[in-house]
C-alpha cells in the first residue's frame, strides 16, 4: 500500500486525480468512496443520521460505519475535513 500512496502523492491535479483513480478503480469502487465522503461531510456538519441517511440513500448502517470511522478511525477523514474548510491540523 506504501506504494500506491506513494503515487497518489504526486498527482498535481484533480484532473490527474481523477485520471489515476478511474484507471484505478471501478465505477462502483468511486461511487462508494465518494458516497461514504459524502457521508462524512454531512456528519461533520453535525446533521442526524436519519437524515444522512434519507439525503444520501446511505443505509444507517453506513452512516455509523463512516461515523465511527470518522471519530475513532485514523484520523485521515478529520484531516482532509478541516483541510478543506482551511482549518489548522498542526498537533
Amino acid at each position: 500500500m506504501k506504494e500506491l500512496f506513494e503515487a497518489i502523492l504526486v498527482l498535481r491535479s484533480q484532473d490527474e486525480a481523477a485520471g489515476f483513480f478511474r484507471d484505478l478503480c471501478t465505477i462502483s469502487e468511486l461511487e462508494a468512496m465518494a458516497h461514504r465522503w459524502e457521508v462524512a461531510r454531512l456528519l461533520d456538519r453535525g446533521l442526524p443520521y436519519q437524515q444522512i441517511a434519507a439525503k444520501t440513500h446511505a443505509s444507517t448502517t453506513t452512516v455509523t460505519r463512516v461515523s465511527h470511522w470518522l471519530r475513532h478511525g485514523e484520523g485521515g477523514y478529520r484531516l482532509a475535513l478541516d483541510r478543506r474548510k482551511g482549518v489548522s491540523t498542526a498537533a
